[in-house]
């Protein structure tokens, strides 16, 4: 798995969000995810978001996933 890859699943399941992803090793990875999809949500609602964008790659693939994630409005 690279980052690469991570960015464009979490793009196609969250349409118009900004996401940056990076990673060295393949297996443990971090995202900064910018969604207007994310107005009114929880962290952990924010969260699980991101998480159905990757599917079963989650735990497999994916190791660990260390998120950001922020509505357009959020402060940096």
């Amino acid at each position: 798995m690279d980052s690469l890859t991570i960015e464009q699943m979490i793009c196609a399941g969250l349409p118009g969000a900004v996401v940056e992803v990076s990673g060295e090793d393949g297996v443990h990875f971090e995202a900064t995810v910018i969604s207007a999809d994310f107005e009114g949500k929880s962290t952990l609602q924010r969260h699980r978001m991101v998480y159905a964008t990757l599917g079963e790659k989650m735990g497999r693939e994916i190791h660990a996933l260390a998120l950001t994630t922020r509505t357009p409005g959020d402060p940096s």
